[in-house]
This record gives C-alpha cells, structure tokens and sequence, in this order.
C-alpha cells in the first residue's frame, strides 16, 4: 500500500496520445413525478442539463484531472455539437490538431435522460439513451491525414492510449498503422477494445483492458472461475504477441495476465455501484497514465482497479481525481481517516451526493476537546439532513481566535476524533477566521449553528438562504464547554497538589 500511495503522490505530468472515437455526451437531470397519460412511460419534469466530453473524450478528460499533457487523436463532424466538444477540449488545455473534421458524419453524441423521484428520496437513474451517430469506416483521405498527424507526433509521446468504441474511425488497416509506428517509435500502446470475435486487429499492441463480456466474445471461453481466466488471458497475450492483457470483471475487480504465463485477480472493494458508465474509460486512463509515469503494469491495474471503484459511486463519465484515490488508499487502512478531505476532493464527492438528491448539512467549530455538548449538537445537525460535512479550524485559526494557548489538542487529533463519531459523514480543515469560503465551496443545504449566534446571525446564513437553503440553530447543552472541563481539570489538580502538600507536612 505504502509503494501505491507513493506512486499516486508523485505522479509526474507524461505526454499521453489518446486516439479514438470522440463523443459528446449530454445529461438531461430532472424529476419524475408521474407516468404519461399518452404512454406507460415515465414523465421528467426537467431541471438542468449538461455535457461533458464522452468516449475517447471521457478518457482524455480523466488523464487531464490526473494531471497528464494530452494529445487527441480523432474525428469529429463540421456541426454545433462539434463545436461544442472541440470548445470543452480547448478549456481543458488539450492539444487537439490531431482532431480532423469529417464531413460525412456528425459528431457522436449520446443523451442520458437522468430522473429521480424527489419525494421518495431515491437516487438517479438513468431513464433512456438516445443516440445520434454514423459509424461507416472512415474513408481513405480522412485515414491518410490522421496517419500523417502520427507520424509527425507519436514520437513526442510518452505513451499511446487507444480508446475503441466501434464507430468507424479504427479501421483494421488504421490499428495496423498505430501499432506499427508505436513499435517503430518504442512507444507502448494500449487499447480499450471494441466488441468484436476476431481481435487480429490489436496484434502488435503492448496491452489490451477488455471486459468480461468482450474477452468471452473475443476468446470463446466462458469465464467462470481463475482457470477460464487464464486460459482466456493466455489466448490473447499469446495469440496477439501483447505484453500484457488486464480484463475487468466487474464486481470481482480485475484479472492481469503476462506473457510469462502468470496471473493474478486483484479484487474490488464492496461497494454501492450509482452507475457503470465510464469506468472502462477510467481503467485504460489510470493504467495508461501510471504505465506512462514510468511504473509496472501491476502497479498500474492495482490503481485502476481503485480508480474504476471510485468511477461507479458517480453519475456518468465523470473524472477521478488524485486525491480520491489518496482518499481511498488512506481509508481502506483507517475508515476514519478516510473521512477527513481535502475541499477540492469534497466538492466533487458532494456534487455525486447532490445528483442522487441527497441533502448537504454543514457546520464548523473548532471542537478542542470534545465532550458531550459538541456530540448532541452533531447529532442534532446530523438530523437535519442526508450527512453532515464538519469544517475545522486548524490549529493556526484556533490560536488567531482562542489565544496562543489553543487548541489543546492538535487538528489531526481532533480531525480524526470528529470523524470517529457515527453521525459525521466528511471532516474538512479551513484556514481562515470564518467558514465563509468554505460555505461557499460545500454550498450546503442547512447551514447549523449553535443558538448563541441566534441574535448576530450565522456567519454564511445569509448566502444559504439566497439559493434556497436554511439555517437552523442548535440548542446547547448546559455548563459545558472546553473552558469549564479546562477549569475543572486544573481545580482538581490545584487540590490534588494541595492534599499532596498537606500530605507532607504531616510527615
């Protein structure tokens, strides 16, 4: 574990090459709340929509999260949603000169209608996909001048990911072209394959991440136990000269074989699956990006067997970041320290909470030396919603408020014993004097404090009520607090070294 967060913590920034079937996927979010008078189908009253970049796009958008210099490799058509997508990848800071437009075809796109029932408090789910694509194998001229945009930049690369979706851009004489200038460049080549029995196309490549389905299709052997894994692995490493093969097996985690003959299922971690879509993408960016960062191909599918777990807790393709996988691998030591997160990691963590509809409560204190009081008032918060976010002052806050005196406990200790308590869901630290920046990141649905900010007003209140949120105000429990337990600490060892003294003189 210590050699995986290593690598994770100093993941360099390698020039990856993502060639593949560019999409743009839509998501159009909303409630259902009836079923059509016209139809037995459901009715979604809509609230939002947006898009993000989907297929070879997807995995373009996770290796720029992890920190990878990108380079696309694609096509696309002359069409708004082209526009659209290439406008996404220029943000990004992508390099896309590798994208060509292809007028006989528009740009791929997928729409995801994604519905939940609000006063059942129920999650989302994806109600209907709709397509728009042509997938006719690209013609000669659009093949020679994506051939000649590899063999200008291939060698500039640290590694080569292909992402193949079965739309018509990977011909079987263009993954010839690909693997013949990776082999003359000394470039590895990794591919997501496409649905198909006859995998001659990828012979040459240096590693394949097929799913169970495609491995079955592909081989012809039922996987059903470790044995058919082998056999399975063993037919393609050895029937397509690849290095490697990594094939996902879904809830069981993944299988990595080696053209040296030897295997090895690395398990999943049990977990609530919120939706599968993205996670091939997921597995071919985190092995491509940790293979390109210079490390092993066992190292590499360990990280992305972590990193596919993470992607199926989102809704929809959405990117993993590197502190989420810190998150994990520190948490499958400590549950507890695997509550305690950085903001930039909670944020996208509460925008999967907020898709599933769930309710965001947050408070903030300082919590030097719990006692009963702060442990009523976290349950009392923890009520008022679906999880309680807690932010922390650290230490350096605490004594900017309390004197150089405080805290008495450290903001480690006190972050750990936070996220301890059953009722706190995520601890997160904050410099400053205020909460204010940290409301503004969490966005809370219930801002809580305690009553004796009643009359001043609640730092942040009025921001939560601006978009429809509220503050509520907790009672305290009387007579305690960390000055009283202070106080009484050193009453009692007043009179112990009282006693002691008297003890003394009578001798």
């Amino acid at each position: 574990m210590d050699a995986l967060l290593n690598i994770i913590s100093n993941l360099g920034s390698p020039k990856i090459m993502v060639i593949g079937d560019f999409m743009l996927d839509k998501y159009v979010w909303g409630e259902v709340k009836r079923i059509s008078q016209e139809a037995p189908i459901p009715v979604i009253n809509v609230s939002s929509e947006d898009v993000r970049p989907g297929g070879a796009g997807s995995v373009v958008n996770n290796l720029q999260t992890l920190g990878a210099q990108v380079l696309a490799c694609g096509i696309i058509g002359d069409d708004a949603h082209g526009h659209t997508l290439m406008n996404i990848l220029h943000g990004m800071g992508v390099d896309t000169a590798g994208i060509i437009i292809d007028k006989s075809r528009p740009t791929i796109q997928k729409m995801r209608f994604m519905g939940h029932l609000q006063t059942a408090g129920k999650g989302v789910q994806q109600l209907l996909r709709v397509d728009y694509e042509k997938t006719h194998v690209i013609s000669a001229e659009i093949e020679a001048q994506l051939t000649a945009y590899l063999n200008k930049n291939i060698q500039l690369c640290d590694i080569v990911l292909v992402s193949d979706m079965n739309k018509g851009l990977l011909s079987h004489s263009f993954l010839k072209t690909i693997a013949a200038l990776c082999k003359k460049h000394k470039k590895i080549v990794i591919v997501d394959p496409k649905l198909m029995n006859d995998y001659t196309c990828y012979e040459g490549f240096t590693a394949m991440t097929p799913n169970r389905n495609e491995t079955e299709i592909a081989t012809g052997i039922k996987i059903s136990d470790g044995d058919s894994l082998h056999r399975a692995g063993n037919k393609l490493v050895s029937s397509l000269s690849l290095e490697c093969c990594i094939i996902t097996i879904d809830k069981d985690g993944m299988f990595i074989y080696h053209k040296n003959g030897s295997g090895k299922i690395i398990p999943t971690v049990p977990r609530a699956v919120s939706d599968v879509t993205g996670a091939g993408d997921m597995v071919l960016s985190m092995f491509g990006m940790v293979v390109g960062s210079g490390h092993s191909f066992e190292d590499a599918a360990l990280l992305a067997n972590i990193a596919a777990g993470i992607e199926v807790g989102k809704i929809g393709a959405t990117p993993v970041s590197k502190g989420e996988i810190l998150g994990e691998l520190i948490g499958g030591r400590s549950p507890i320290s695997g509550k305690i997160k950085d903001i930039d990691v909670l944020k996208g963590i509460l925008n999967e909470h907020r898709k599933k509809n769930d309710k965001i409560v947050f408070t903030n204190g300082c919590f030097d030396i719990l006692h009963v009081g702060h442990i009523e008032y976290l349950k009392f918060a923890r009520k008022q919603g679906d999880l309680l976010v807690v932010g922390l002052n650290t230490d350096r806050s605490v004594e900017s408020q309390k004197g150089p005196t405080r805290p008495f406990v450290s903001e480690a200790e006190r972050a750990k014993m936070l996220a301890a308590l059953e009722d706190v869901t995520y601890v997160v630290l904050f410099e400053e004097l205020t909460p204010m920046n940290l409301i503004k990141a969490v966005k809370p649905d219930v801002l809580v404090k305690g009553e004796d900010w009643k009359n001043a007003g609640a730092v942040g209140g009025e921001l939560v009520e601006s978009y429809g949120g509220k503050v509520v105000y907790a009672p305290f429990v009387d007579g305690v607090s960390t000055t009283n337990i202070v106080s009484r600490i050193i009453k009692r060892h007043t009179q112990i070294e009282s006693l002691k003294d008297a003890a003394g003189q009578v001798q």
